[in-house]
């Protein structure tokens, strides 16, 4: 289904991780995406990221209002992100920690991911460089720091790469790199993940997950993050009314 021009797959958590096994047992390289309201609405103004969406393999929704208007199931991307890594350290599978900004939140994180899953083979780990958005949409990086992480990821040869940098710039980052990293099989971007598991922000209590509040525990927690919040809901059903009115 497309919703807003972004396509969104509509599949139940085991159909969401059938296509990751198949991902991980093929000689392909595929994406992994995370839709939610806030992404699909900065998509509406930047057709490069709308053109990245819609390059994903696999597109899950994230976002309770997404959910709400589209009837897709919610799989949020932390939690699919865990699920990966039991899948891989149940079929052998390796993994690299992209992201974070921090270094203390990616180790932790990785500490975290070792006490859940102590099978499980983290090849490595780097908080990555400095990204910026630029007025026409594109990102920007220092290549010679890139080249290095590249390197260093190439080195470490992962199965599955997980890019922390934040929505918009962790999915053109994929799309602009993937190719240079062989032994990819999957990349997904996972937004403020490592920030869950490494216990730097506290997720939401499991039942305003599931009544759609979540949004609510975490304007309370963080206020700053009011603009996002009135994005993700507002000005996401704006568009959303718009569109049907045309």
């Amino acid at each position: 289904m497309e919703i807003l021009d972004i396509r969104i797959d509509n599949l139940i958590k085991q159909q969401t991780l059938q296509k990751v096994g198949e991902f991980l047992n093929s000689n392909k390289q595929h994406t992994i995406f995370t839709p939610n309201p806030e992404m699909l609405v900065d998509a509406q103004k930047d057709e490069y990221f709308k053109q990245v969406l819609n390059s994903g393999d696999l597109n899950v929704c994230d976002g309770f209002g997404l959910s709400f208007v589209s009837g897709a199931k919610r799989y949020p991307g932390v939690d699919l992100m865990q699920d990966i890594c039991a899948l891989a350290e149940k079929e052998g599978k390796s993994v690299y920690l992209l992201g974070s900004g921090l270094n203390e939140v990616v180790e932790k994180t990785v500490a975290e991911l070792k006490i859940k899953y102590p099978e499980l083979k983290i090849v490595g780990f780097n908080k990555g460089s400095k990204i910026e958005k630029l007025k026409d949409c594109k990102i920007k990086y220092d290549e010679e720091q890139n080249d290095e992480l590249i390197f260093q990821i190439m080195m470490c040869a992962p199965d599955i790469l997980f890019v922390a940098f934040g929505h918009g710039k962790q999915e053109k980052w994929i799309y602009e790199n993937l190719s240079h990293l062989t032994s990819v099989k999957i990349a997904m971007g996972v937004g403020g993940a490592f920030d869950y598991i490494s216990g730097k922000t506290k997720r939401a209590p499991l039942f305003l997950r599931q009544i759609g509040l979540e949004w609510l525990y975490r304007l309370i927690k963080q206020p700053s993050r009011l603009s996002r919040i009135f994005k993700a809901t507002v000005t996401f059903v704006y568009y959303i009314f718009f569109k049907k009115l045309l």
